[in-house]
């Protein structure tokens, strides 16, 4: 069935995450193994797609979200396209397959208040230093919790005021640094040069080793659970605000594409929602029949 070719494929030459090949792995043999249980059939790469179509509605009646059915069939999808680049087979099962509707989520960002209350809460050793600094790294670049986990001290370019960040498939970019980013960082480096270690990560733990992405999250969710009453807190959130902090503060929006990351304008566009709640309030204040009845 190819599939650790496939695995090798993604990892080697279209340089996918370690995180989403375990992902795509665990589909995939999920898929197997319901394709053996269900229907007798030992191999994948030779079935129709009413035999996929058999286990999305299994994957619904298991109460799965639509948003992780279709990413199980995506993961399916690259894999029936790697077989017919290497003429394993003529037509993938899933080429006429429709994604299932997703309802949008839109997470709510934190206050520019909260970020700054978390801001003076943290004690002045070497974890409150560092976790200090991965809330502010977070929050003044925007970059994701992994892209976070892997800044080196090369990575850091005081004279150019720049991060070089180390995104999906391997794709690097340069971020601004803050003045205030740059002060705390120095600060925690020299809290870091007393932790013995033969690591490069910026980020490390106070054994010395690099930090995971478990640790990531429960930094952001232990601290704004003392400012914060909204329901979700986690690193991404912190990108969210980040980006929507931004955008009611006037910058253009492809600036904050290129600064997050993301490959297409779509995937920027999402935090103009978010600013829904201003578009509306200025609008109300600034159009002129509303002055007019002041």
């Amino acid at each position: 069935m190819y599939f650790s070719n496939f695995f090798d494929y993604l990892s080697k030459e279209k340089n996918y995450s370690i995180n989403t090949i375990i992902a795509y792995k665990k589909d995939l043999y999920t898929f197997q193994n319901f394709c053996f249980e269900e229907h007798n059939i030992n191999d994948v790469s030779k079935i129709s797609y009413s035999i996929i179509r058999s286990w999305i509605i299994n994957l619904s009646e298991l109460n799965l979200s639509s948003l992780s059915i279709n990413r199980k069939i995506s993961a399916l999808s690259r894999y029936y396209d790697f077989l017919i680049k290497i003429e394993k087979i003529k037509d993938s099962p899933t080429k006429n397959h429709k994604r299932l509707k997703v309802q949008s989520k839109i997470i709510i960002p934190f206050s520019e208040d909260e970020v700054f209350t978390v801001m003076n809460v943290f004690e002045d050793t070497f974890e409150g230093k560092r976790d200090m600094l991965i809330i502010d790294t977070l929050y003044s670049t925007g970059i994701r919790r992994d892209e976070l986990i892997k800044i080196t001290l090369k990575d850091v370019f005081f004279n150019e005021n720049l991060i070089k960040v180390h995104g999906k498939r391997n794709k690097e970019r340069l971020v601004p640094m803050l003045p205030t980013l740059e002060k705390n960082i120095k600060d925690y480096l020299t809290f870091r040069s007393n932790i013995k270690s033969v690591k490069e990560n910026l980020f490390l733990t106070s054994k010395g080793l690099q930090i995971g992405p478990s640790l990531v999250y429960r930094v952001v969710k232990k601290y704004f659970s003392k400012a914060s009453t909204k329901v979700k807190k986690s690193p991404h959130v912190l990108r969210h605000s980040f980006a929507t902090h931004l955008l009611n503060n006037g910058a253009d929006i492809n600036t904050i594409k290129e600064i997050l990351g993301h490959s297409s304008l779509a995937s920027t566009q999402i935090y103009t929602k978010i600013k829904l709640p201003k578009i509306i309030s200025d609008y109300k204040k600034n159009h002129p029949r509303e002055i007019k009845n002041r």
